[in-house]
């Protein structure tokens, strides 16, 4: 039974990296049809809520969208759509592998975060594989070779930093709120602002466009919610390594839609990247375990193994 658990959330995973990855080519293709990035926020937070809505009354229910930690909702739903600018904004200055390669980087920027803000140690292990993502960064970026954009380039590191900054952020909210929300509010205080906004920047398309921004909403705010519930039958550790499927429908949007595929770099410098956020992965459920085990059973050869053991095992990173 408890593999069967596994299996669905594993599927579950799977299937929202889909869904997300569907998302980032139906945003390149709300662009060509000439929707801009406010538009194009608006209606994925907007067209989300019913989703979360019926998953909420489904679920643990209505009452569990009472808070009294409302400031900290209006802070995540800040640094959210802070975020969100700027991962949209990859997706829109980057080829789609590219732009999903760089997103790798962010449990890369979980390990530096959690050392300097939560003061987590962190063993030279974890620190090789970060100066190691940061190599194969540079070989996929290609600095002074023209092939990718600097200012894309950029804002696809910039989101990445963002995504390891709301996991944390996520993390410490977790002692206080439930996942249901968490997403219900960040989602329903995010439309105020975007409608505000939306009149300056709103424009006329045709009914195919108005289709791929609703797209955008629904098929995005299944695909969190797929995010989720994922970890509901399986252990962060377990589903990790599923979001790098994201890479091969990105490659095939790409190619399908773009007629574009990635350069050899990127084939070069992304299996780095996902090399060291997997053994980030792997090295924080190992310290995770050998600190609940006692200091014999604890399989660390590090010499700062026992200061690692207090480490709790990060949350969801991908």
């Amino acid at each position: 039974m408890h593999r069967d658990r596994v299996l669905t959330g594993l599927g579950l995973r799977l299937l929202a990296i889909l869904m997300l990855s569907t998302m980032g080519a139906l945003i390149k293709l709300a662009e060509q049809g000439g929707a801009n990035l406010a538009e194009i926020m608006l209606f994925r937070q907007l067209f989300a809520i019913p989703f979360i809505l019926a998953w909420i009354a489904a679920g643990p229910g209505m009452r569990s969208l009472r808070t009294r930690r409302f400031g900290l909702h209006l802070n995540r739903t800040v640094i959210g759509l802070t975020g969100m600018v700027f991962n949209f904004g990859a997706v829109l200055l980057l080829p789609l592998a590219e732009a999903t390669t760089f997103s790798f980087t962010a449990p890369i920027f979980a390990t530096i975060l959690g050392a300097l803000v939560l003061h987590e140690k962190t063993g030279w292990r974890r620190w090789a594989a970060v100066i190691a993502g940061f190599v194969g960064v540079v070989l996929v970026a290609q600095p002074g070779d023209g092939h990718i954009p600097l200012a894309g380039a950029l804002v696809g590191l910039t989101a990445a930093f963002f995504v390891a900054l709301i996991a944390i952020q996520l993390r410490q909210m977790a002692k206080t709120e439930r996942p249901a929300t968490t997403v219900f509010w960040f989602s329903t205080l995010s439309v105020p602002p975007l409608a505000i906004a939306y009149p300056f920047f709103a424009q006329m398309h045709d009914w195919q466009t108005f289709a791929i921004l609703i797209g955008i909403g629904l098929i995005g705010g299944a695909g969190q919610l797929a995010l989720t519930a994922a970890l509901r039958f399986a252990p962060v550790s377990a589903v990790v390594p599923m979001d790098y499927s994201s890479l091969i429908w990105a490659t095939l949007y790409g190619y399908v839609l773009f007629g574009v595929l990635p350069s050899q770099w990127t084939w070069i410098g992304a299996p780095i990247i996902v090399a060291s956020g997997l053994y980030i992965a792997w090295r924080e459920q190992r310290l995770g375990l050998a600190r609940r085990a006692s200091p014999v059973e604890a399989p660390d050869e590090d010499p700062d193994a026992d200061r690692e053991r207090r480490i709790e095992q990060r949350g969801e990173l991908g």
